[in-house]
This record gives C-alpha cells, sequence and structure tokens, in this order.
C-alpha cells in the first residue's frame, strides 16, 4: 500500500507507463507531485509490488502498480470503485504479477465496502479485455473506442425497480 512517500515511485511507473504507449502525459516528477497530494487523500489508493527480474537478479524499487479511486454512489451502500490504471513493467509479464495487483485492488475494495469495480479498456487492446473479462469483469459497452469493464463486489446489489 503506497503513501505520500511513495509518490515518486508512482509517478515513475504511470509516466513508463504512458511512454510504452507513446501516450503524451506529464512528466515522472509531475506525475509524482500530484501522487504526493493523492496519496494523502482516504478514496485513493495505490499499490505498488516489488519483483525481481526473469533470470533472479533484484530489480530495485517497485516493478508494477495498481491506482484506483473511489467516489460516492447511490447504488450501493458503499462507494464505486475505478481501476485508473495497472501496469506491470514489459520485462516482468506473463508471471503472475498483474494478476496478483488485480486480486489485492479487489480485495481491498470489498474491505472499503465497494459496490463495484469499473476499469476502462481501449476497444482494439484484445490481451487485456482478455486478462480482465478472466478475471472474472464484464463489458458493458457495445461498441465504441473505450470500453467499461465492470465486476460486481458487493453482495447488496442494485434491486430492480418494479415493472410498471
Amino acid at each position: 500500500m503506497a503513501g505520500p512517500a511513495d509518490a515518486a515511485v508512482a509517478g515513475r511507473l504511470l509516466a513508463q507507463f504512458n511512454a510504452e504507449f507513446d501516450t503524451p502525459s506529464p512528466t515522472a516528477e509531475q506525475f509524482a507531485d500530484r501522487f504526493a497530494r493523492l496519496l494523502a487523500r482516504e478514496d485513493v489508493l495505490v499499490l505498488l509490488v516489488k519483483e525481481s527480474s526473469p533470470g533472479g537478479e533484484s530489480v530495485s524499487g517497485a516493478t508494477g502498480f495498481a491506482f484506483i479511486t473511489l467516489r460516492p454512489t447511490p447504488y450501493y451502500d458503499g462507494p464505486l470503485a475505478q481501476l485508473e490504471e495497472l501496469y506491470v513493467v514489459p520485462s516482468l509479464r506473463d508471471r503472475g504479477i498483474g494478476t496478483q495487483l488485480l486480486h489485492t485492488a479487489l480485495e481491498a475494495m470489498r474491505g472499503r465496502g465497494a459496490g463495484e469495480m469499473h476499469i476502462n479498456v481501449d476497444e482494439v487492446d484484445t490481451d487485456t479485455r482478455r486478462f480482465y473479462e478472466r478475471h472474472g469483469f464484464t463489458n458493458v459497452e457495445a461498441d465504441g473506442r473505450m470500453l467499461c469493464y465492470v465486476q460486481e463486489l458487493s453482495p447488496n446489489a442494485p434491486e430492480p425497480a418494479p415493472e410498471t
């Protein structure tokens, strides 16, 4: 679980993520400044993971992160969770790190009473879509550039309105 002291690590990972996909973004330092403020909030959660490289040598610093925000909703007693980003450095992918981060994030959100977790995924990103589907997420958008995947977390799901 990251705190304000981990802002530079979170900023570096988010900048790496955006650079990998050629997404224009703030610098790692700008992200770090913003994470310093965000990580002091109760409605923002960043999970960090540190792993060794495939050859077994130690890797300094965090090598993956999950960034989650919470917001109020009238549909559940608890908040709605948005998985803003989930990232693992490319050299360490396909080792279960992303799955570990996602499961930890889901459990943390259940522990906070969240009703659902949402994640937006690019329609063309079939590998990422399969990853979330494999972990119980369902796409609720018919079509479009961005798709919204949802997983219900709360046993207190909203009841459908009675038919009139």
